[in-house]
């Protein structure tokens, strides 16, 4: 690829220089201008957190860093419109090729599209790359071409795959730089005054930065990785990988971290170490799930704020700001539950295990909308990540068809003794109990009152009685589903009968709930830009394009099938999976 003119090279989630396709087509093509544009208004409602803008802030300091000793620099600009602000940039660089990576939220699908219209439209070359997936959508498709819905047939599709996922490419040695002097940077503000003594802890226990995510990668091989399969359920230890917020930002390419953990399963493969293979098989299938959120996202853009299952908007959420509250200040009475709440507002972090313990409390427990639970993880993790929080709320609904069921309730009592069984996760984050004895952790309010007055426990007073009895919310959630069931036949009754017109999916007379106002969202109509190009899905590989799906794909019907799929007698529970993705 060749001609005059710099490129531009758009950075967005992909804060690296290995394995970054569009820079590697840059540095190929000539000069370069890498530039990054933070618009953070175009994503809505789901516009970074506080922590999340805490690690662009650093991961893009350190990319900065690294630009600058191969030959060039990252331009920063502050917009309200990517595209127009890329336009400028054309214009004042005289740029003739643009260069990025594929995203696959809806709201990025549509502002790429755009992007390459506008630009193509100007006399640019716009090329775009698969970074951030081992294969693109369009690839995983069944015997007809239809993409599939289910896990388990997703990921044996991907491991027949009649090729493997490509090697990952090595950083440019120098890149020549491109003429930047009609386009300086803009000062970017990620963090107000008030935010920056909380996010001074976060770098106690984090380094962003595309080559400490190398280091994370290497450390995590060689250590924790042979004990994953054992350790994985740990909430009181360090046993997972920490690369999930390194991979959401790109730092790190997935197909980087599949190889180095391939090459690791056949070395322990050749010595017989059972143990490894099982670990790395668990680890592969948490990759196989980061892969279906953005599957599921590019099939189903609307999978972050409607349910996947059409019957599911006949569901009466409780819409209770206290209990909010409570869930959110870890005041729940339950400590396994108020322990993982307290942690994730301190430190942006959670096991996946307490992620399905809190998640889990909050919808079935509960009975609060799961877009509210699903906003405030993506306003506080460090890891937020749109598509793969879509697939973890939507699985805790039940509304995955290998998913669980939404009926069963998880006792946190018993999942307390089941994931923290010596309450050392407890009392880390609860100090009020850091005196109970073991026998009574997970359950004080069970406890004699002369063990609580030892302990120094005030029910009510210095740590909450429980706010709802699990007796009390299974028998509540037994009569929700049955309301949901009768309210789902009425309307389909009603369609039957031709009191109401049409039919379709999921989003069919949808109404979102509003966001409680302690978070300041409201919900507001049509927050998601909408396209009603319909492409053609092929299984051809493509290197420099991305396929924009339709933005009202339906689940699992066309507009004359069934209104909803009975998930009483067809949902398999299938816990074990837990799409709650952090690696």
């Amino acid at each position: 690829m060749s001609g005059g003119g710099c490129s531009i090279v758009w950075f967005r989630r992909d804060l690296r220089l290995e394995d970054n396709p569009a820079l590697a087509a840059g540095v190929r093509a000539g000069s370069v201008i890498a530039v990054f544009i933070w618009a953070p208004e175009e994503e809505g409602y789901y516009c970074p957190g506080r922590v999340s803008r805490w690690w662009i802030k650093k991961s893009l300091a350190h990319l900065d860093s690294s630009l600058k000793k191969l030959g060039t620099s990252l331009i920063t600009k502050r917009s309200n419109d990517s595209v127009s602000s890329l336009l400028q940039l054309v214009k004042s660089t005289g740029a003739t090729r643009v260069f990025f990576n594929h995203l696959y939220d809806p709201i990025s699908l549509v502002r790429d599209n755009r992007a390459k219209e506008t630009l193509s439209a100007e006399g640019v070359s716009v090329c775009s790359f698969n970074a951030d997936l081992l294969y693109e959508p369009w690839e995983v498709v069944d015997d007809e071409g239809r993409p599939f819905s289910t896990f388990s047939d997703f990921l044996e599709k991907c491991l027949t795959m009649p090729y493997d996922p490509e090697a990952p490419l090595l950083p440019p040695k120098r890149i020549i730089s491109g003429d930047a002097s009609r386009c300086p940077s803009d000062s970017l503000v990620f963090e107000s005054e008030l935010e920056k003594g909380s996010n001074a802890l976060l770098a106690r226990a984090w380094s962003p930065g595309w080559s400490n995510a190398d280091k994370a990668l290497t450390t995590f091989i060689n250590g924790p990785l042979i004990e994953y399969s054992k350790n994985r359920s740990k909430a009181d230890s360090a046993t997972t990988s920490f690369l999930s917020p390194r991979l959401h930002f790109g730092e790190v390419s997935v197909r980087k971290v599949f190889h180095r953990i391939r090459t690791k399963q056949t070395l322990w493969a050749n010595e017989g170490n059972k143990a490894g293979e099982e670990s790395v098989n668990l680890f592969l299938k948490s990759i196989g799930l980061r892969e279906f959120s953005r599957y599921m996202s590019f099939y189903h853009p609307y999978s972050h704020e409607r349910p996947l299952l059409g019957q599911l908007k006949y569901f009466p959420w409780l819409v209770d700001e206290g209990y909010f509250k409570a869930w959110r200040q870890g005041r729940t009475g339950y400590p396994l539950v108020d322990a993982g709440m307290r942690e994730l507002w301190a430190t942006g972090w959670l096991h996946d295990r307490i992620r399905v313990v809190v998640s889990s409390f909050s919808v079935k427990v509960l009975q609060l909308p799961w877009t509210w639970g699903m906003k405030y993880f993506w306003d506080t993790l460090l890891d937020a990540d749109l598509e793969s929080d879509a697939l973890g709320w939507q699985f805790i609904t039940g509304t995955l068809p290998d998913g669980c069921e939404f009926l069963g309730i998880d006792n946190p009592q018993f999942e307390g003794y089941k994931f923290d069984p010596n309450g050392e996760y407890v009392r880390r984050w609860l100090p009020e109990l850091v005196r109970l004895p073991t026998e009574w952790i997970h359950h004080p309010w069970d406890a004699p009152e002369s063990v609580l007055q030892a302990a120094g426990i005030e029910l009510g007073s210095n740590y909450p009685f429980p706010i709802v009895e699990i007796v009390a919310a299974k028998e509540r959630l037994e009569e929700a589903l049955s309301q949901m069931w009768q309210l789902e036949a009425a309307a389909r009754s009603a369609i039957e009968n031709g009191m109401e017109e049409g039919h379709g999916d999921s989003t069919d007379g949808f109404v979102p709930i509003a966001f409680p106002q302690a978070m300041q969202m409201e919900m507001e109509a049509n927050n998601v830009p909408v396209r009603n190009n319909n492409p053609t899905i092929t299984a051809i590989r493509r290197y420099e394009d991305q396929i924009v799906p339709s933005m009202s794909s339906s689940f699992f019907r066309n507009e004359d099938e069934e209104t909803s799929v009975d998930i009483r007698n067809s949902v398999v529970d299938s816990r074990a999976e837990v799409p709650i993705i952090s690696m």
